[in-house]
């Protein structure tokens, strides 16, 4: 298949099938993402259900029962970098670019219908305010892990065993309830708030109120909803009333009626609410069936479930991915049990991370280290005289000839040259290198130049820059190299080096973790530790030395503690991260 072959050809999107009693069935991921195409209408992937287990293929034909009717397919191209990630993914027909990880598919899928079908739907504000909804990692917004993670996982174990798991409502679930309370924030809240108020003095008149009784079709709908609404239009109709009668320009915002909260992230709809419908749907049909009483403990959720259903078109896809919308009916006769009204609260307050005040500082960290006698040691460089051969190379390759000043071009071919050193001592013919947190693709690109009879992999969370280190790779004609859009927990594909170069805060650990995983050599210089916080994944220290000696909350790690030029370092040795001889082995502080 030629160049111009594939780019007449869609995008694969590949969902996976799981198998539970001998029986196909989609994860909630799954449905989500399904969910999503069938709102959005969109006809731009060719959609593949995939089974992990048998490892059998079919082509999405519009419902389940249809599609797994078929035989199973076995595609002429083979998955490639898809097989390293978990799903949903979608690859590009070059088969060089590969997208994984549930909200970044689920955006893909936004931008690239938006862009295939102008003016269908305002698609592009499902992204919400300035197209940022679900784009921060999982590990860094815990909105994005509650959305993305918790939900989906918390409602499918309560459907592996809906009976006892009806007795407490899962974390994740109080938490989306308390998030329900919050007030609504948005950048014309008086504009709206004011024309609120009006509405209702004009609701409130006697002429109005006798019309809405003799024709109930005439009450509109509320501000908020009519807000929400035009918003995803694609003609966003602009308030005909500009100037407010004069009693209700006069009167105080504290005075103003508050905006109620219809939808997950405030006032609009967005990716938030389509990702939450499938989970909330089955959750709640699942307490309707089997603990009606409880669904008065979830009173916000239960509103926002039917808040939803409102919007135009969300029922017709509901009802095309299976989904049957329902009005939930807390039951009246039974009496909240005590398991369901404390224990609840319990788990919620136990997963709170303790708050630990934040005592020392690079120097009094060393101090304390020191005292301990722990040292920085440096050793000789490995390979003083090893230097990247930037002139035999196009100048693409050079990082000076991107968008960075001289003095941080000049710095970083001086880290690049070290890091590549150590690689190319630990590195044999055929090996998988995985470029981590590549961002544009400068380490991954000079790999890829110099190693040709290996795979080099840049795996990076911003699509800014990867497309960048793709448009890179394009000009150079580099055919041993591959790009993966996702966070570091997606991809999960074998290799023999991982590579991090500046991996910001968490992340240099989180690749670390990786590469021990997949007993896989490792040359990592890390980055950003003094802004590092104790996740739901890591705590700090990581060191067990370090944790003996520190007893309060560490926020500086070797690189900041060792970034100081040695006394022996050339212009090729730049920063030292560490003793030179353990770099292949260094991870956290």
């Amino acid at each position: 298949m030629d160049d111009s072959e594939k780019r007449r050809m869609p995008d694969s999107l590949y969902l996976e099938v799981s198998t539970e009693n001998k029986e196909h069935v989609l994860p909630l991921h799954s449905s989500i993402t399904l969910f999503l195409l069938s709102y959005c209408e969109s006809t731009s992937f060719r959609v593949i259900l995939l089974s992990a287990k048998s490892g059998d293929q079919w082509t999405w034909v519009g419902d389940l029962s249809s599609t797994l009717a078929a035989n199973p397919i076995q595609l002429p191209e083979p998955l490639g970098v898809v097989g390293a990630c978990r799903l949903p993914a979608v690859l590009e027909a070059d088969g060089m670019y590969c997208r994984a990880g549930l909200a970044v598919v689920l955006r893909h899928v936004i931008q690239r219908t938006s862009k295939d079908k102008p003016g269908h739907l305002n698609l592009t504000s499902l992204l919400g305010f300035k197209n940022t909804c679900l784009k921060a990692c999982a590990e860094v917004s815990k909105w994005t892990r509650l959305c993305e993670i918790d939900i989906p996982s918390a409602v499918e174990e309560h459907l592996s065993n809906p009976t006892e798991q009806a007795l407490c409502i899962p974390p994740a679930v109080l938490h989306l309830e308390k998030r329900l309370d919050e007030p609504v924030k948005v950048h014309n809240d008086d504009k709206l708030r004011r024309r609120k108020l009006q509405q209702q003095a004009i609701s409130s008149s006697p002429s109005t109120l006798k019309e809405e009784r003799s024709n109930p079709a005439l009450k509109p709908c509320g501000v908020e909803l009519s807000a929400a609404l035009a918003k995803l239009t694609t003609d966003e109709v602009p308030d005909a009333a500009t100037k407010r009668p004069p009693d209700i320009r006069r009167v105080k915002t504290t005075q103003l009626p508050k905006l109620e909260r219809h939808f997950a992230e405030g006032l609009y709809f967005t990716l938030t609410d389509v990702v939450l419908l499938p989970c909330i749907h089955q959750y709640l049909s699942s307490l309707q069936k089997h603990a009606p009483h409880a669904l008065s403990r979830l009173p916000l959720l239960v509103r926002w479930y039917c808040h939803v259903q409102d919007v135009p078109g969300v029922r017709k896809a509901a009802e095309t991915c299976g989904m049957t919308l329902f009005t939930p009916q807390p039951s009246e006769s039974v009496l909240l049990t005590p398991e369901i009204s404390t224990l609840g609260e319990l788990e919620l307050e136990s997963t709170q991370p303790e708050k630990v005040p934040f005592v020392g500082g690079p120097r009094p960290t060393l101090t304390k280290l020191k005292e301990s006698g722990v040292e920085a040691v440096y050793s000789p460089h490995p390979c003083p005289s090893w230097t990247v051969p930037w002139e035999d190379f196009p100048t693409a390759v050079n990082p000076t000839t991107g968008e960075m000043s001289d003095t941080r071009a000049i710095r970083k071919c001086q880290q690049i040259n070290n890091l590549v050193a150590m690689v190319t001592e630990l590195v044999h013919p055929g090996n998988t290198v995985v470029d981590f947190c590549s961002g544009g693709g400068h380490v991954g690109i000079v790999l890829a130049s110099m190693l040709p009879q290996c795979q080099v992999i840049l795996v990076e969370n911003k699509e800014e820059s990867l497309v960048r280190a793709r448009e890179r790779s394009v000009t150079l004609n580099l055919t041993n190299i591959s790009f993966i859009q996702t966070n570091l927990d997606y991809y999960i594909g074998a290799f023999h080096i991982g590579v991090a170069l500046h991996a910001c805060g968490v992340a240099t650990d989180m690749v670390l973790q990786r590469c021990v995983q997949a007993g896989a050599a490792f040359v990592i210089s890390p980055c950003c530790y003094g802004f590092i916080q104790n996740t739901q994944k890591f705590t700090f220290p990581r060191s067990q030395l370090f944790s003996k000696i520190l007893d309060y909350k560490v926020k500086c790690g070797a690189y900041d503690l060792m970034s100081v030029r040695r006394p022996d370092s050339g212009p090729a040795a730049g920063r030292a991260p560490c003793n030179w001889e353990d770099l292949h082995g260094f991870g956290g502080s």
